[in-house]
């Protein structure tokens, strides 16, 4: 009986803070704690899962820009923080994530979104993001679920296995047309 390993993540959670810098880590860490008097080490994970979003952007831009943002509202509120940093944010984009281009940000509601595309587009642009994610920082774990709608979607209420969710595999588009306008994150350069 052959085991395998899963893969290691090419991105470590290190490899993010370090993209980020530790005085603005802590300023992210410390201004979350504070506001929402959550677990210093919960805010951390947060300022991660919304590190690995901007660079899933950022390296995968041609298949992730103008997709719903996949997170909870909590990553959204650190990515605005971010951009607020106007010199930080832009060296960010510019000079440290793999795209080395500007993430703009535009907002839609969840409402005004779920009257854009029909259920099936928005399960496969939702879908999108999970081989993407398990390949560049590896299979999913628990602390996960508090931060990724999707995944959390699927282990809850499809009652499948992190590993299982791990493994999916990209979908096909479900239709062949070209990619519709931009929703939630705004990847243009």
């Amino acid at each position: 009986m052959t085991t395998t390993t899963p893969p290691q993540p090419r991105v470590t959670p290190a490899d993010l803070r370090d993209l980020l810098g530790d005085r603005l880590h802590t300023e992210l860490v410390d201004h979350f704690t504070a506001k929402t008097g959550a677990d210093p080490h919960y805010v951390e994970r947060q300022v991660l899962e919304c590190l690995r979003y901007l660079y899933l952007v950022s390296r995968h831009r041609d298949r992730l820009s103008g997709l719903f943002l996949p997170v909870e509202q909590d990553i959204d509120e650190i990515w605005h923080y971010l951009i607020l940093q106007t010199r930080e944010y832009r060296e960010l984009c510019e000079e440290r994530l793999p795209g080395r281009f500007f993430i703009h940000h535009r907002s839609i509601g969840y409402e005004a979104y779920q009257q854009e595309p029909g259920r099936e587009q928005a399960a496969e642009e939702a879908l999108r993001w999970i081989p993407l994610y398990c390949r560049e920082f590896g299979p999913f774990d628990e602390g996960v679920l508090p931060h990724w709608t999707i995944v959390r979607f699927l282990h809850q209420r499809m009652e499948m296995t992190l590993e299982e969710i791990s493994e999916l595999e990209p979908i096909e588009s479900v239709d062949d047309e070209e990619p519709a306008a931009p929703r939630g994150a705004d990847a243009r350069g």
